[in-house]
């Protein structure tokens, strides 16, 4: 504005200059205020509102660009699922508020101990699904064991009650794969969404192994 108008650059201002001085930083401050409100709104439809990971969406999304890459780039893609053993008993004895706690204890563990090129999201009530790529069958178990370890030693607290460590534990089923990057132009889309699904159903088989072997334990398909 000053640069348009050279008289200005002296600071001699008439009222329409105020006027238009205050309309600019107005225009600046509401378009700050809306992008800001946009990026918030984004992050809002992409986030579990329990555990602050991502929703089953945005995860699937995530999923779906993992597989093609992991295809294109030759390098393994993990997936990792995961539930809260015994939880309706501690709804039972202690409220549901109390489990939705411990759901939400458990989502804190489990985004706070992600590796790099990992996503988790909740899909239901106390199941989990972490993606990692660039990582091999060896390095998903020890991200496993590490979960598991986590979640055991953690002493919650709980709708307001203490409890101690070992309270919660989670099973955890894990599979591996190395993607084939021989897929036709017109298959490929199909086929990565096959792959990922084949990727879960193998680690959620693989997770009820681990339940029915004595829970708070992992399993590799």
């Amino acid at each position: 504005y000053h640069a348009a108008n050279p008289r200005l650059l002296t600071f001699r201002y008439e009222e329409q200059d105020l006027v238009q001085i205050a309309l600019f930083f107005a225009v600046g401050m509401t378009t700050a205020k809306l992008s800001h409100d946009a990026n918030r709104l984004r992050r809002l439809a992409m986030t579990d509102d329990l555990t602050g990971l991502h929703n089953l969406r945005s995860f699937e999304g995530r999923l779906a660009t993992m597989v093609r890459a992991s295809r294109e780039t030759q390098v393994p893609l993990a997936l990792l699922v995961l539930d809260v053993d015994r939880l309706k008993s501690l709804n039972d004895q202690y409220g549901h508020l109390t489990g939705a706690e411990a759901v939400r204890t458990v989502g804190r563990v489990i985004g706070g101990r992600l590796p790099p090129d990992a996503v988790a999201c909740r899909y239901g009530g106390d199941e989990f699904v972490i993606a990692i790529q660039r990582c091999t069958s060896f390095q998903v178990r020890r991200v496993a064991d590490d979960l598991c370890r986590a979640v055991h030693d953690t002493a919650p607290v709980l709708a307001g009650r203490s409890f101690t460590a070992g309270t919660l534990s989670i099973s955890v089923g894990a599979s591996c794969t190395s993607l084939n990057r021989d897929a036709t132009l017109r298959g490929r889309s199909f086929q990565d969404v096959e792959a990922g699904e084949a990727l879960f159903r193998a680690a959620d088989t693989a997770l009820y192994l681990a339940k029915a072997s004595g829970r708070n334990r992992v399993c590799v398909a």
